[in-house]
């Protein structure tokens, strides 16, 4: 990757010298031996191109985290008190972490107990979840199934099934979300009625909605206070996250 993109700077690099003022005042034959000159000084000196190259990495990391807070500020209501979306931890925490989630995706169910821990150790995180169904006709079974267990059975009982959701290997069908209800001693019946309710498709539509808006298209996808983390990231690489986000909070 670093050869390729090395080479397409190097090119770029030759393109705008042929595109500066002075070039266009040059003969021909001029512009030529001015080509190989840079191209000569460049290939003498890589370091050049790498270091333009790290410069443009940085920019665009800058760039996307100031994206990122911007949307944050402007969709902050949203994102932190949506009264649809289940709320753990500590509620009076100091530092919000949102995670949106798919239920068939590998990277959550491998993010799942390191969050659980990072939660439980933390003592001070309010932890929200944002169902967030990409991966098929399974992924959204499964957050109908625990959007109606949220909504007629309350935060104790989404979260118990937020966990045998997580960790099922079957399929994902009505039956087997049937014998997870039953297995939690609930009635299965209402819970896969409700499934298919107005009230549950809003939710999940709100937050596509706001993923769309967000720049959101993978899960996991975490804010952990004031920035955004998309993908999985290991739990030391969480605690630093939110230690610093902490800091910044405090600063």
């Amino acid at each position: 990757m670093r050869r390729l993109l090395a080479g397409t700077a190097l090119a770029a690099t030759l393109s705008c010298a042929a595109a500066l003022p002075a070039a266009a005042e040059m003969t021909a034959a001029e512009r030529e031996a001015f080509q190989a000159e840079v191209r000569a000084y460049l290939l003498e000196n890589p370091e050049v191109l790498l270091e333009a190259m790290n410069e443009l990495e940085r920019r665009e990391q800058v760039a996307a985290a100031e994206r990122d807070r911007q949307m944050l500020g402007e969709q902050s209501d949203a994102i932190f008190n949506d009264p649809a979306s289940w709320v753990g931890g500590n509620p009076e925490g100091d530092i919000t972490v949102v995670e949106f989630i798919d239920y068939r995706c590998g990277y959550c169910r491998k993010a799942w107990q390191e969050v659980d821990e990072l939660v439980a150790a933390d003592g001070n995180i309010r932890f929200v979840l944002k169902e967030f169904p990409i991966l098929g006709e399974e992924s959204v079974l499964s957050s109908r199934f625990a959007i109606a267990v949220l909504q007629l059975h309350g935060g104790e009982a989404y979260k118990t099934a937020h966990d045998a959701l997580l960790s099922m290997r079957s399929d994902a069908t009505p039956e087997a979300l049937a014998r997870i209800a039953e297995e939690m001693g609930l009635e299965s019946q209402p819970i896969l009625e409700r499934m298919s309710s107005d009230e549950v498709t809003k939710v999940i539509e709100d937050n596509h909605r706001l993923a769309q808006t967000m720049e959101i298209s993978g899960t996991p996808t975490f804010v952990v206070g004031g920035t955004m983390v998309r993908g999985y990231v290991p739990l030391e690489a969480m605690q630093q996250i939110v230690a610093e986000q902490r800091q910044a909070k405090e600063g």
